[in-house]
């Protein structure tokens, strides 16, 4: 597994990794771990592979640092879930902030399935660790609602899994979506599943 070391960095070595992993994602989310090359990451980014080679030591380098600050990305609207506000509307939010990720990050989202459909090499780490710690935390808090009968009662893992697959399958299965659709208006479509999945969520948790 690769491991990434925190090194402090100056203002234009923070600025040049960004642009390399932003330049990385694009390359990784259309060719994939395997298909992606140096040269390739490279080109996207306007740098030449010994550029490349002073910031990252490796491909594999690059890749799960881009990795790593996507889950990081990908775990904060979880743990936004606020045991202070009022239940439902608490994961309604949380539904619309995954949507919206999926709208706006499609590259990422494509990234991360992949990353799991072979088996997570590189961030079983973070999913055994802070994903986990983040999702066990609000199974307690969706079990603490679900006592008080704030919210019916369902099981809180496959609730967030629902949440999961149902905003996310907008992303990485956007070519389906869009050809059973018969349309390429990404606005309509994902205000109609906006709609869908509120109303769907909402009359899954309301209690009567």
């Amino acid at each position: 597994m690769t491991k990434i070391v925190q090194i402090k960095q100056t203002r234009i070595q923070r600025e040049k990794r960004l642009l390399i992993q932003k330049a990385a994602l694009q390359v990784f989310s259309e060719f994939g771990l395997r298909g992606a090359t140096l040269d390739k990451i490279a080109k996207a980014c306007g740098l030449t592979k010994p550029n490349i080679l002073y910031y990252y030591s490796s491909k594999d380098e690059i890749y799960a640092e881009v990795l790593q600050s996507l889950l990081e990305e990908w775990i904060r609207p979880l743990k936004d879930i606020s045991e202070n506000g009022d239940p439902l509307k608490e994961i309604l939010k949380y539904v619309q902030k995954k949507l919206t990720m999926s709208k706006t990050k499609k590259q990422e989202s494509k990234l991360f399935a992949t990353e799991i459909l072979h088996g997570a090499p590189l961030t079983q780490n973070i999913l055994a660790g802070s994903l986990k710690e983040t999702v066990d935390d609000k199974v307690k808090l969706l079990n603490k609602w679900i006592s008080e009968e704030k919210i019916a009662p369902v099981d809180p893992y496959h609730l967030i899994f629902s949440i999961w697959s149902m905003t996310q399958h907008y992303a990485d299965f956007d070519v389906q979506v869009y050809s059973l659709l018969n349309t390429k208006k990404r606005s309509r479509i994902f205000q109609d599943a906006e709609d869908f999945l509120l109303t769907f969520f909402t009359r899954c948790l309301k209690q009567d």
